[in-house]
């Protein structure tokens, strides 16, 4: 299957067609703004699939919107038309296609092409009105206010926001991708579509995301970004950082004994730290009424100890970095953890609570 692509070097486009390689299409046409009609109509001529991605969303003179939306679908059609075959078409319109502005009136008379196109030879076709589309590549102070926030954040740059409680919906950039892709197995019936899922959210949330994003390297807090909008925003965020910024220092404490430091903190799902022991060195000797911890021994060799603080009952466990096991502390039980080896010990730990200072549920009983 030959598929052209418009717009390919574009925010849409570049994912998509990186997007469509991945998915086994390896014939696809990158057709740009350098492209000129005449190599546009010859790649239409061979085409078995067609997204038109192009438009244009801020031009100079508001005549270049009926230029580069209306007139350039207008003339896609007609070549496909021409062609006397039911090449499918996809076209990416926009909900301003509603609005009676130029840009809007634009890309409703797109759609119009498209529709005449579809009924005059029964090729299938879907229009997707996109609402604020965010994602990886997308340009800063453009058409999106997510990769403006994104990027100005990141630079140290103040962010502008007339109303924080300004409503907007946003679709995620691999959702579009992946729905884009999925009409290439023709179980889709003509008409419009939309992308799911949308995250209807407001510009000050969005906002105050992105600045949790950026604070969590000071305080090691990190948001819920596994899931949804903020998994998306988050992947979004990360995508703006030049490599200068691709690593940052976490607070290291050090003693006698070795080092230990704070990793990760999570709101609901405690948090993350290690630690080092030197030869003979213990650790520990508390125990907790409600806090659990798993301790990991990543190198060095282990013996943990174990007393019930009420019946005295005693238990002792070895471990070491060449046999992964998680050690838990229980409620009730002391504990604590002594490097037995020759060589320094290095120890990861969860806790499922973050640490607090000022009720830390750890009460000193050497065993």
């Amino acid at each position: 299957m030959k598929i052209v692509v418009t717009g390919s070097n574009g925010f849409i486009g570049k994912n998509l067609c990186i997007m469509l390689r991945e998915h086994g299409c390896n014939d696809i046409v990158e057709v740009d703004r350098d492209t000129s009609r005449n190599a546009l109509s010859e790649h239409l001529g061979c085409a078995d699939f067609v997204y038109h991605l192009a438009g244009i969303n801020r031009p100079k003179d508001e005549c270049e919107f009926h230029l580069g939306n209306a007139d350039l679908t207008s003339f896609i059609t007609q070549e496909l038309k021409a062609r006397g075959k039911k090449i499918p078409l996809v076209i990416s319109s926009s909900t301003q296609a509603e609005i009676d502005n130029a840009y809007g009136i634009s890309k409703r008379l797109a759609e119009q092409a498209v529709e005449l196109y579809a009924k005059d030879t029964g090729a299938p076709y879907v229009i997707y009105r996109f609402p604020n589309v965010f994602g990886k590549w997308c340009r800063p102070n453009y058409n999106s206010f997510v990769a403006t926030f994104c990027y100005n954040i990141l630079n140290g740059i103040d962010i502008t926001i007339n109303d924080p409680f300004s409503p907007v919906t946003l679709v995620y950039i691999d959702d579009v991708c992946s729905s884009l892709i999925a009409l290439l197995d023709g179980a889709v019936s003509s008409g419009f579509k939309k992308v799911s899922p949308e995250y209807p959210t407001t510009v000050g949330e969005v906002a105050d995301f992105l600045k949790a994003f950026r604070d969590s390297r000071e305080n090691l807090v990190t948001e819920n970004v596994g899931a949804g909008l903020t998994r998306a925003l988050y992947a979004t965020y990360l995508s703006y950082m030049s490599p200068a910024q691709f690593s940052y220092s976490i607070p290291s404490y050090g003693d006698e004994r070795g080092v230990f430091s704070e990793v990760l903190k999570f709101k609901e799902a405690g948090q993350f730290s290690f630690f080092t022991a030197h030869p003979g060195i213990t650790r520990g000797g508390h125990y907790h009424h409600s806090k659990n911890e798993k301790f990991l021994v990543l190198k060095g060799t282990a013996l943990f100890k174990f007393e019930h603080i009420a019946t005295g009952e005693h238990y002792e466990f070895q471990t070491n970095g060449s046999s992964p096991q998680i050690v838990e502390t229980v409620p009730g039980w002391s504990h604590d953890v002594t490097n037995i080896g020759d060589e320094e010990m290095i120890v990861m730990l969860w806790a499922n609570e973050v640490f607090d200072r000022e009720a830390p549920d750890t009460f000193s009983h050497p065993l």
